[in-house]
C-alpha cells in the first residue's frame, strides 16, 4: 500500500498566522502582506516542485499573483480572529513522475474546490527524501458575479410561534450564524480526503501501479 496522508487545517488570524505568509513560505516567494506591513522573503527556501494558481470563473484574473489575491483576503478579513485560508496538505505517491503528481493535484482541487467557487494556490515540495507532497491553499469566502467578495454567512432571527422576533433583556433580537456555504461542515473533510484516495487511485492505476492508497485508519 502506498503511503496515505491528508491534513486539513485553517490558517487564522486569531492563532497569529496570515494568509500571505503561509503563500510565501509555501511557494517560496517575496510577499509583502499590505495588512501589518511586514515582508515574507522565503526565495531561499529549497524544495519546490511545482506551484501554480487556479482560479474559478468569477475570480478576478489578477488573482493568478498570489501575493493580489491573498493580500485581498487579508483586506476583506477585518476581525482580529478572522479565518484567512484553509489548507489541505497531502502526501503524494512516489510511485508517480513529477508530471503525473502535478497533474494528479491539479485535477483534485479542480473538481473539488475550484468548481464550487474557490481560489486555489498550490505548492508542490519534494526534497529527495522520500517524502513528496503538495501544500493547498484555499480561499474561504465565495466570489460574487461580478468578482468581489461574498459573505462567509448571514444572520437569521429567531422567531417565536407567531412568526416573531424575540426581543432580549439587552434590547437585541435572538438570532443565529448561518453559513451560506457547506465549506466547514465536518462531512466535507471526510468527502476531500475519500476523494483524493479515489483520484490517487485511478492515477495508480492508469500507470501500472499495483499499489493503492486508503483513507481508512488502521481501526476501521
Amino acid at each position: 500500500m502506498a503511503i496515505y496522508h491528508l491534513c486539513i487545517k485553517i490558517i487564522s488570524r486569531g492563532k497569529g498566522k496570515s494568509a500571505v505568509a503561509a503563500s510565501a513560505y509555501r511557494s517560496g516567494e517575496k510577499i509583502k502582506n499590505e495588512y501589518d506591513g511586514i515582508v515574507h522573503d522565503f526565495t531561499r527556501k529549497g524544495g519546490i516542485a511545482h506551484t501554480e494558481i487556479l482560479l474559478p470563473q468569477n475570480a478576478p484574473q489578477e488573482f493568478s499573483d498570489r501575493g493580489t489575491l491573498w493580500n485581498s483576503v487579508e483586506k476583506i478579513e477585518k476581525s482580529k480572529n478572522s479565518q484567512l485560508a484553509r489548507e489541505i496538505e497531502i502526501a503524494l505517491p512516489k510511485e508517480l513522475d513529477r508530471e503525473k503528481q502535478i497533474e494528479l493535484v491539479r485535477e483534485y482541487v479542480k473538481e473539488n474546490f475550484v468548481k464550487v467557487g474557490m481560489c486555489a494556490d498550490i505548492a508542490l515540495h519534494d526534497k529527495d527524501d522520500g517524502n513528496p507532497h503538495a501544500h493547498i491553499l484555499l480561499t474561504m469566502r465565495p466570489l460574487n458575479e461580478d468578482t468581489t467578495w461574498g459573505a462567509k454567512s448571514k444572520k437569521e432571527y429567531i422567531l417565536d410561534e407567531n412568526g416573531e422576533k424575540i426581543k432580549l433583556k439587552s434590547g437585541n433580537y435572538k438570532s443565529r450564524k448561518v453559513n451560506l456555504n457547506d465549506w466547514n461542515e465536518p462531512d466535507k473533510a471526510k468527502e476531500w480526503r475519500e476523494n483524493f484516495s479515489k483520484k490517487a487511485n485511478e492515477y495508480l492505476a492508469r500507470n501500472n501501479i499495483q499499489k493503492r492508497i486508503d483513507p481508512r485508519t488502521f481501526e476501521e
